[in-house]
């Protein structure tokens, strides 16, 4: 459907969207009170100002805490020199500027291309995003590691290798999961690259350990191997295989080791080719795909980390399953399910953003970085008249994708779709914790 063809008419499509985005933000979706920041903020500030330890501190009335590595504690330091409502202010800044770095890697050197328009519009469909409202309304840092990876990418992806690493080793020292990415970097023969990312890990787990021996010996031996303090493994917020397996009753760890190898093999075997392709978009999107997938918890909002991915389907040339997949992900539909996951229909409703995360791993297109990265640059070239003399051509200095691809085609195919989940959402269960109800005092995500 062609959107409208004056400046006046964009204008007023997206002032009507963000109007309908802000209703739908303010009355369907749980909002979840930074909760999260709360436990951030409240550990700090007994760690510094009462002498109290970093995993001992819960939030009032409820039995979560801190779960990260000490340095996470470490890197939110300056928390203890500000109220908490600058800190809920800082957060959003904070995880704003995330975004736009995200929105900016992923877009590639075309991004001006876009236009303010579709600019609007994709902003509209990532405030629907499910997990990434729930990161800024949890108070989450996903935005900022997911941000750091990135980084890393742009900078393989440009031939800048030379810091290549120190993104990924710091959000690897703030939470396990980005770790995966240095088997990424091993993968790749990027030797130097996974060496700094492991040196860069390891000096900030060591800053941490200096600053609190205790606290580190507690987590590295106690904390990180009891999952209780994170939450329920079968929450159907755990949208990860550990949570697929719980939900079925089967939460034991043979089985879960067993089809996380397998998991694993497939990363590897998929992004070993996207790599031998020159398509490190790909082999990093693949790879955010593989750690949500075998983390013992995902939770929702965690699976920021699939954005890459839906990127990564439009440039191919398929915008219309991107704008699917990704509409989905907007409805909150797995909280339909909250009270009771039994039967064909709570095993693949509960799941279903599990089975989008493992479809994506299975049939993401990799190759995109050697041939023209989408049909429609292709039969661009193709089509091109032959520059005269009369009339001399700029030579593009890269092959870019066109100015319709991109992240920005996969988030704006689906600003129309995620309404229809809007009924979906609304009829979630009843339970104090679910998508559509009020804050809970216990939602289950404190990681």
């Amino acid at each position: 459907m062609r959107g409208p063809g004056t400046d006046r008419g964009r204008l007023l499509l997206v002032l009507v969207l963000v109007a309908a985005v802000t209703v739908f933000t303010a009355t369907v979706p749980l909002l979840r009170d930074w909760f999260d920041l709360r436990v951030y903020y409240g550990t700090v500030h007994t760690w510094v100002h009462h002498g109290g330890r970093i995993y001992d501190y819960r939030v009032p009335g409820t039995a979560y805490g801190f779960t990260y590595p000490p340095f996470a504690a470490v890197g939110m330091l300056p928390m203890a020199l500000v109220g908490l409502r600058l800190a809920i202010a800082v957060s959003l800044l904070v995880n704003l500027a995330a975004l736009a770095v995200v929105l900016r890697i992923l877009a590639g050197p075309g991004w001006r291309r876009q236009g303010w328009y579709r600019w609007a519009l994709a902003l509209c469909a990532l405030a629907l995003f499910e997990p990434l409202r729930d990161t800024f309304s949890f108070g989450q840092v996903n935005l900022v590691l997911l941000a750091l990876v990135l980084a890393d990418c742009c900078l393989l992806r440009s031939g800048r290798g030379r810091w290549a690493g120190v993104g990924i080793g710091l959000a690897a020292a703030v939470k396990l999961t980005p770790a995966l990415f240095i088997g990424m970097l091993l993968l790749a023969r990027r030797w130097r690259a996974a060496a700094t990312a492991t040196a860069v890990a390891f000096a900030a787990t060591g800053l941490a350990a200096w600053a609190d021996p205790k606290a580190s010996r507690f987590y590295w031996t106690q904390a990180l191997w009891d999952t209780s303090r994170v939450g329920r493994l079968d929450y159907v917020s755990n949208q990860s295989l550990q949570g697929v397996l719980a939900r079925l009753g089967h939460p034991d760890k043979p089985l879960w080791a067993s089809v996380v190898l397998i998991t694993l093999a497939v990363w590897a075997w998929r992004t070993r080719r996207a790599v031998a392709a020159a398509d490190w978009t790909a082999a990093f999107a693949l790879t955010g795909l593989a750690a949500c997938l075998v983390s013992p918890i995902t939770w929702v909002h965690h699976l920021v980390w699939v954005l890459p991915s839906f990127a990564l389907l439009a440039r191919a040339g398929y915008p219309r399953i991107a704008g699917a997949l990704y509409a989905v992900m907007c409805t909150s539909v797995v909280w339909l399910w909250f009270d009771d996951a039994s039967g064909v229909d709570g095993f693949l409703g509960s799941n279903i953003y599990t089975w989008i995360t493992l479809g994506l791993l299975l049939g993401l297109p990799t190759g995109q970085s050697r041939a023209d990265r989408s049909p429609l640059s292709r039969s661009a070239k193709a089509t091109a008249p032959a520059p005269s003399a009369a009339t001399p051509t700029a030579i593009p200095a890269s092959d870019q994708p066109e100015p319709s691809s991109g992240p920005v085609a996969a988030a704006t195919g689906t600003v129309l779709g995620p309404g229809r989940g809007r009924g979906l959402a609304r009829r979630a269960s009843s339970e104090p914790t679910g998508s559509t109800r009020p804050a809970a005092s216990k939602p289950q995500s404190s990681s």
